[in-house]
């Protein structure tokens, strides 16, 4: 048989008493826990803002701490870069240098017998040697070091196998003939020049030149050059403090 509970619904315990609040206590109950999540979310958010004003604080801190580092070792960077231009100048001055010892040695060794130097310059700078050449046309002056020489011998011929000798000469690009006259024989050689012997009775004046060698740098340019870079790396110092005390 199907067991019938006969106590009045008003009466009745447990699970099968019916409702006597209504939904107004379900309805507060989801209110409040809609308020708690509210209350979590703005609690969440001000610790995310209050991180990331921490982190910016830090981040502050540690671009602060660069740029002084950054100001401490300027001179040292300063230093590294002046070195640096001071050895590129050594460096151009050494290469720059000529050889002069060997020219004179190749010079002894390929001057002919029938030939008497009675002078002998060097010049380390182009323009040496300008002038114009016996027939009048323009000889020109060296691009690089150059030797101009001038001596005697016993022909014309002789003239022309000496600057065929010259050109023998490493690093010689040209040979060019100022002036070569032949002379009476007689007390004091060709052209009345009293350096000559008495069987060398022509006179010639020659430019040898080195248009491809570097020309050297003198001191004084040296000196301006370094004093130059010195400036310029001292104003780039400058600047670059003060751009890191106006980013400060």
């Amino acid at each position: 048989m199907r067991p019938v509970n006969l106590i009045p619904a008003e009466l009745r315990r447990g699970d099968s008493a019916p409702l006597r609040t209504g939904p107004l206590a379900y309805i507060l109950i989801g209110a409040l826990a809609l308020v708690l999540v509210g209350v979590s979310m703005l609690v969440l958010a001000g610790n995310e803002v209050s991180e990331k004003k921490d982190e910016v604080a830090t981040l502050q801190r540690e671009d602060a701490a660069a740029k002084a580092r950054a100001e401490r070792l300027a001179p040292y960077a300063q230093f590294k870069l002046m070195s640096e231009q001071r050895v590129e100048t050594v460096t151009s001055l050494a290469n720059s240098r000529f050889d002069w010892p060997r020219v004179m040695r190749e010079l002894a060794l390929v001057l002919p017998e029938d030939v008497m130097l009675v002078s002998l310059t060097a010049g380390a700078g182009p323009g040496a040697g300008e002038g114009e050449s016996e027939g009048g046309g323009e000889l020109g002056g060296s691009l690089g070091p150059s030797l101009e020489m001038s001596g005697c011998t016993v022909s014309q011929d002789a003239v022309a196998r000496l600057i065929t000798a010259l050109k023998d000469i490493d690093a010689v690009t040209r040979v060019g003939l100022q002036s070569s006259s032949a002379g009476e024989s007689g007390a004091g050689g060709g052209g009345g020049s009293g350096d000559c012997q008495e069987s060398m009775r022509t006179e010639f004046e020659l430019l040898i030149a080195f248009d491809a060698a570097p020309v050297p740098v003198s001191a004084t340019e040296a000196e301006a050059a370094a004093e130059a870079e010195s400036t310029e790396t001292g104003e780039s110092g400058e600047e670059a403090s003060e751009e890191s005390g106006e980013g400060g």
